[in-house]
């Protein structure tokens, strides 16, 4: 058999532990709609498409809170079909007191991070360009390198400027002229693959 490279088809599932099991469960089921596939006392698998599960919820009693000295999966992120149902989900998340720590445009995407239970982040974010051909003209042609993390928003003000019809490219269009990052992310976040750019993009910025 001649040597070829062999990759997965797709990325699955992810599976968190946690001693706050039931509160995980349903705070994993409000923030992506999905329903429970299988479940039981010590183990839920919940989908939203047609993935058998797409997240899983394992019970482990005892476990240490989560700190963010541990090194660890800085988020996972789940990509919406526009920037219409990134907004709806954003306002029946924020009826049941479920608000992100953080609404950002990165460029290439736009982006609200939220924060479960257990301090683990889940990005839920659409495309900012049509295709994937635009994206990566984005993320290479220097636009991206100047800021690498991205410019902060208020979801609340997008929202109800979205609303009052002004059009998704205005909401989501990245600046043609725009200045290094220089603040890091909100103390709530501060991820630290976020973390690792803004210290990049400031030894860049000091050549």
């Amino acid at each position: 058999m001649a040597q070829r490279k062999i990759r997965p088809i797709k990325l699955a599932h992810f599976v968190v532990r946690t001693s706050r099991y039931r509160e995980m469960v349903d705070w994993y089921v409000d923030l992506l709609n999905a329903k429970i596939a299988a479940g039981d006392e010590n183990a839920t698998f919940m989908t939203y498409d047609d993935e058998h599960h797409r997240v899983a919820v394992v019970k482990m009693p005892g476990l240490l809170p989560k700190t963010r000295a541990m090194a660890a999966v800085d988020h996972v992120a789940f990509t919406y079909a526009d920037l219409d149902d990134l907004l709806a989900t954003f306002e029946r998340l924020s009826a049941k007191g479920i608000k992100p720590v953080w609404a950002i445009n990165h460029g290439a995407t736009t982006s609200l991070y939220y924060e479960d239970p257990d301090s683990n982040f889940v990005e839920l974010q659409v495309d900012n360009f049509s295709s994937l051909e635009e994206t990566q003209k984005f993320l290479g042609d220097g636009r991206f390198a100047i800021n690498p993390i991205g410019i902060d928003f208020d979801p609340e003000e997008m929202l109800a400027r979205y609303k009052a019809g002004v059009s998704v490219e205005e909401l989501t269009s990245w600046p043609e002229k725009v200045s290094p990052r220089m603040d890091p992310p909100p103390d709530r976040y501060l991820g630290v693959w976020h973390a690792a750019l803004l210290k990049l993009a400031s030894r860049r910025r000091g050549r």
